[in-house]
């Protein structure tokens, strides 16, 4: 990238700085005329001689009032022809800026991804977020006026000086005789702030590096008691940063002082010396008056350009701070992300190495003159103990390490000049720690298909007008043009040719990786739109309707299960739920506060319930209280039986010591509404109270009628009500198939269910409809709702799922169970017999299986042959197996 801020915009820019630089100077005679025409208005039309009226102009004879309002309009005029110039010089300004803006972030964020690996061992995203988003902010108003602003306002500024000038040149000299001063002042003093900005950068970048780590690393604070540690260490580096503040404040105020100082000169001149003039007759009030609004606009452009002075000077050194940062040695260029081959034909022959190196930054041989010749395909294994630089040569061999010296090919295609769009396919690899992007599974178990935009969007007419917009503006900015919205996903690659063979090839892979069953639960967990995908929600129903076939003919299973019935009360659902008997949509209801809802509160007052869930739910906080008052918030009992908070058990705790439940009515609204909300939380067959008897139960069912009968026409849609043969589409797969409750107190009845809500969908072949469902669970931030396993699973799928010509892992399965590691290592030896697969290995013996084995050491290959060639005393190798 240019080195300076001025070469940027110079290439990226400067038809837009040539137009704005123009639109400046067309500006400055309509700027002259604008102040001139007061004098004349003064002088001529109000203080004119009488005796020189009536005047002709264009053929038209005007009066002395005739001939004022003339003027005035023509000022008038002036106004709005100098405003447009200003409203169209702005905007155009704030448009280049904010394109170029957008370009530099594009720029930036590109080189990210294509920085070295050991790039991020001394950058980390702490300091590259900021300084892509926060710190390059500036840099994009001050492109937009880097020409434009000192031409416009420098040019205004010789308009009112020449003006000025010519009325009288003694007024004007004194008025503007201390400007030298600030000229040469106020640079002087903007470089010591200059140089307090580059600290101030230096240590935000590195107090954002440190809460990083922090948010990180919070668990071994916890554990360890380091806290005030941390936050000594936060409170120094805040001191740092505060100290080189405050310098600058002051620095900035110092310059500031100076400017209004000497701006405030200007009219004490004036008023002195121009006055004194007018006195003496030497000048003409109107004169004097137009001088003195002149000078009065002076200081705007004169305190436009020391500011601009100010952000040109921040500009320079936050771009050439940035930039420096943005061009790590080995990078390479961008055309090995960008070029698209015509073809891209499968890698064959053998995969070599020729006295590979990679070299740390302290100077160590990490990979020392490696050298290899390797048939393809074939299984090869490769062992050594850690630091042997296993790892590192697989990395080389997949090309996501660059190598300080020496080269790798396949087939006699040195990957030297290879592009991205060949290797990125052909190959593969997995690390000890797979990276899980945040979104769904299925977004991640796909992402290594997302190459290049394989189908296009169907926008609409408005829509595709918006489209273009969007995409012209991206090439304005530099940007790629590529739809984010078209369909990216490659299926040929891996192997389908319809959405439906896709997802069976990514259900083929979850299998192999032993992560199908967990996406199967995640499914039944998910729920589905019936308006997109009737086909699914009637297959359900129809689970649903074999599930209750299968409850009624097992006596044993029909007592685990309490179905909805709209005519009878479900003891194992909670009140709320039995008076909606519905799902909430939307916020109009909130199952935890429906005791402030005023429509509930208007239905338990028609049935004449209002009085008796006061009472409930008093009698409620009170046993609630007794029972858990001293039971700390991480007890089993309190998890399993408290349905408030420790924070609102301590609210009703101190409520309750008020009021006692003959006085419940002198409880406030707020308190009111709080206690009764808690009987809606109560599970009967649950929490065994015995306050909801049969007769609150038998006037809850007249309750319900009423809800669903008077629920206002604005709130109908904030219901789902239940029905046996309609898709509930705000509950999840298994509710919709139960229909019904678990009951509780039955030992292993959610096992039970579950296996038997698992035969009914694989008899009715509806697993492979559960898993997609399935496939749009979302992961969280960086996988975070998955657990090491599961996330280093969907790794290894995602590897094999664009099926590889080879596929290089380094200690993928070394943190998994025993079974997940046999069962993966079979299954990939299996899938790839008739392709390459390299594997670094964490124990020695698993190399059994593969078809040759290199033993690293030191970085240097230092035996290789088959399991049984190494497997011998005295070699290095059964050392290795002997010390595992």
């Amino acid at each position: 990238m240019e080195k300076t801020v001025y070469k940027y915009l110079i290439r990226y820019s400067l038809p837009q700085q040539i137009w704005l630089t123009a639109l400046a100077a067309s500006s400055f005679p309509f700027l002259y005329a604008f102040y001139e025409l007061p004098k004349r208005i003064i002088n001529g039309a109000i203080q004119g001689d009488p005796e020189g009226f009536p005047v002709d102009l264009f053929g038209v004879r005007f009066d002395q009032t005739g001939y004022l309002f003339l003027l005035c309009t023509a000022f008038l005029i002036l106004v709005l022809i100098n405003q447009a110039f200003k409203y169209y010089i702005n905007v155009y300004q704030g448009l280049t800026g904010e394109r170029m803006l957008r370009r530099l972030r594009y720029q930036l964020f590109s080189r990210v991804l294509r920085f070295p690996q050991p790039t991020f061992k001394n950058m980390s995203q702490g300091e590259i977020i900021p300084m892509i988003t926060s710190e390059v902010e500036p840099l994009g108003g001050f492109i937009g006026e880097a020409f434009a602003l000192p031409a416009f306002q420098g040019g205004t500024l010789i308009v009112i000086l020449a003006f000025l000038f010519y009325q009288n040149w003694i007024m004007a000299a004194a008025a503007v005789a201390l400007y030298p001063i600030q000229l040469y002042l106020i640079p002087r003093l903007q470089m010591r702030v200059n140089a307090l900005g580059k600290e101030r950068v230096r240590l935000v970048r590195r107090l954002s590096d440190r809460i990083g780590e922090a948010v990180q690393g919070v668990p071994e604070v916890h554990i360890h008691d380091t806290s005030q540690f941390v936050l000594a260490d936060f409170s120094d580096r805040l001191g740092s940063i505060f100290q080189v503040r405050y310098r600058i404040y002051r620095q900035k105020f110092v310059i500031k002082f100076i400017n209004n100082f000497i701006q405030q000169l200007g009219p004490f001149f004036f008023y002195s010396l121009g006055g004194y003039l007018v006195i003496a007759g030497s000048l003409e009030m109107g004169t004097l008056v137009a001088a003195i609004a002149a000078h009065k606009d002076l200081g705007a452009p004169w305190k436009d350009l020391l500011a601009f002075y100010q952000r040109r000077e921040d500009a320079k050194i936050k771009y050439e701070q940035v930039i420096s940062q943005f061009e790590p040695v080995g990078m390479p260029d961008e055309s090995m992300q960008t070029e698209e081959p015509e073809s891209i034909d499968p890698l064959t022959g053998d995969l070599t190495a020729a006295n590979l190196t990679l070299t740390d930054e302290v100077g160590d041989n990490v990979v020392d003159g490696v050298s290899l010749e390797i048939p393809m395909p074939s299984r090869i294994a490769i062992v050594g103990e850690s630091g042997s630089g296993a790892t590192e040569l697989v990395q080389l061999l997949s090309r996501l390490l660059y190598p300080t010296r020496g080269g790798v090919s396949v087939g006699g295609l040195e990957f030297a000049g290879v592009p991205e769009a060949i290797t990125g396919r052909r190959l593969a690899y997995v690390g000890q720690q797979g990276y899980v992007f945040a979104g769904s599974l299925g977004f991640n178990l796909f992402y290594g298909l997302k190459h290049r935009p394989m189908r296009e969007f169907e926008y609409d007419d408005d829509a595709k007008s918006q489209r273009s917009w969007h995409e012209n503006e991206a090439k304005a900015a530099g940007n790629t043009t590529l739809d984010i919205k078209a369909d990216w996903v490659d299926m040929e690659s891996a192997g389908a040719d319809t959405p439906e063979a896709l997802q069976a090839q990514g259900l083929r892979v979850l299998e192999m990786v032993g992560l199908d069953d967990e996406v199967y639960r995640w499914g039944l967990r998910g729920t589905v739109d019936p308006t997109a995908r009737g086909d699914m929600t009637e297959a359900i129903l129809r689970a649903r309707s074999a599930f209750r076939e299968r409850l009624a003919d097992d006596e044993g299973m029909a007592d685990l299960i309490e179905v909805f019935d709209r005519s009878a009360y479900n003891a194992n659902a909670t009140v709320g739920e039995n008076l909606l008997f519905g799902n909430v949509v939307g916020d109009a209801f909130d199952m935890d506060r429906l005791g402030e809802n005023p429509y509930v509160l208007e239905v338990l007052e028609k049935v004449g319930l209002t009085e008796r869930i006061l009472q409930i739910g008093y009698d409620t906080a009170a046993t609630m209280v007794e029972i858990f008052a001293d039971v700390p918030p991480d007890h089993e009992l309190f998890q399993q039986y408290s349905f408030v908070s420790a924070e609102e058990l301590g609210e009703l705790q101190h409520r309750l010591t008020r009021i006692d439940r003959e006085r419940v009515a002198d409880l406030s609204a707020e308190e009111r509404s709080h206690i009764m909300s808690l009987p809606f939380k109560l599970v009967p067959a649950r929490h065994r109270l015995g306050m909801i008897d049969d007769d609150i139960q038998a006037k809850l069912l007249d309750a319900r009628e009423v809800f669903a009968r008077d629920l206002p026409e604005d709130a109908s849609d904030s219901v789902e009500f239940l029905d046996l043969d309609t898709y509930a589409s705000t509950a999840n797969i298994q509710d919709n198939i139960i229909f019904g409750r678990v009951v509780y107190g039955r030992p292993e009845a959610t096992d039970r269910v579950s296996a038997l809500i698992t035969e009914v969908v694989s008899e009715l072949g509806l697993r492979d409809t559960v898993v997609e469902v399935g496939l749009r669970y979302d992961v969280g931030v960086s996988g975070s709702r998955l657990s090491s396993g599961q996330r280093q699973k969907l790794a290894i799928a995602r590897g094999i799922l664009k099926r590889p010509d080879i596929l290089f892992l380094a200690e993928a399965t070394a943190a998994l169970d025993t079974a997940s590691q046999g069962l993966i290592m079979s299954n990939l030896l299996e899938e790839f017999a008739d392709r390459g697969l390299v594997w670094v290995l964490h124990k020695a013996d698993l190399a059994r299986e593969f078809d040759h084995v290199l033993v690293m050491r030191s970085g240097k290959i230092v035996e290789e042959g088959t399991f049984e060639e190494l497997n011998r005393g005295g070699s290095y190798f059964r050392q290795l197996i002997d010390g595992a």
